[in-house]
């Protein structure tokens, strides 16, 4: 039996009213992750510029009161905590060695991963997918169980408290990531023009050099900057492989000692803690274009 006529009315929507309606719903939504956004910026922005504050500070008013208590009291800054941090013994060594820490151990993995993952992501070779696999394997090693035993192996090889043995540590520590993460991109290179290429009678040195390399720098220059961070930033692997000596030490190493060994000299510390961001800041800044571009590129190739 057929169901009665329906004899009411039939109320349809205008498109006008769907579209405020949805036009409401993109702005609230957007308001949102805006609001979103910045209270999350405002939280991690707080500390530093609570540390900015304090590294104006004497050890008295450290001591005596928080940061926050400049806003409603008044407060003596002073310059005394950067100087003391310029003019320590050792310190424009430090920086130094830093620089011949950091720059090495940031390009030797970046030239082999980028190698390798171009090997893997677009070369035919027996047992690519096991040795890919390892990689990734090697991607939840932590890196604290690796450090005796490759120091044991530095005191044997006779590299301990050299530059040589902690840029391949850097390395070592830093190839896997570097690696998984260049794959991605380059794999992701349309088949087209890698066909193309093969088609024009490139060799597969050449396709790397001319054509892949060029076009995954977004992605380089954005592990360049995590890497460069992590080895500027860098205190448990250089105390490890360079050890105590002030011939190698880097510029951690040379701020816990102005700080102290029971850290009474915390003032220091947040002065130093700038001055070290300095030279992270320009590297991030000169390829901050780049970064963005690697970022993104996952997201709109394909």
């Amino acid at each position: 039996m057929s169901a009665p006529p329906q004899t009411g009315p039939i109320t349809v929507a205008s498109p006008s009213r769907t579209a405020a309606r949805r036009s409401l719903r993109d702005i609230l939504s957007a308001s949102s992750v805006r609001f979103v956004v910045l209270v999350l910026c405002f939280l991690w922005s707080v500390p530093t510029f609570g540390l900015f504050i304090s590294s104006f500070r004497n050890a008295q008013a450290i001591n005596n009161s928080g940061w926050w208590s400049t806003f409603y009291t008044s407060t003596e800054f002073t310059i005394q905590n950067y100087v003391t941090v310029l003019t320590a013994e050792g310190m424009g060594n430090a920086f130094l060695n830093s620089i011949i820490v950091t720059v090495p151990s940031v390009v030797i993995p970046i030239t082999i991963a980028a190698f390798a993952a171009y090997a893997f992501a677009w070369l035919e070779f027996p047992g690519r997918d096991l040795f890919f696999a390892i990689v990734v394997l090697l991607l939840v090693v932590p890196l604290h169980t690796t450090l005796v035993p490759i120091l044991r192996m530095y005191v044997g090889l006779d590299l301990n408290g050299t530059f040589l043995g902690i840029w391949l540590a850097h390395t070592g520590f830093g190839l896997p990531l570097a690696t998984y993460l260049l794959y991605g991109y380059i794999s992701t290179i349309p088949k087209e023009i890698m066909e193309a290429v093969v088609i024009d009678g490139a060799t597969p040195f050449t396709t790397f050099t001319r054509m892949v390399l060029p076009l995954s720098v977004p992605a380089i220059a954005s592990f360049a900057i995590f890497q460069f961070l992590w080895v500027w930033n860098d205190l448990l692997v250089a105390l490890v492989f360079l050890g105590t000596n002030s011939e190698v030490s880097v510029v951690t190493r040379q701020l816990t000692e102005l700080v102290g060994s029971k850290g009474q000299n915390w003032e220091v510390l947040t002065a130093g803690a700038f001055i070290t961001m300095i030279v992270p800041l320009i590297v991030f800044f000169s390829l901050q274009r780049y970064f963005v571009r690697g970022m993104m590129a996952g997201s709109v190739k394909g």
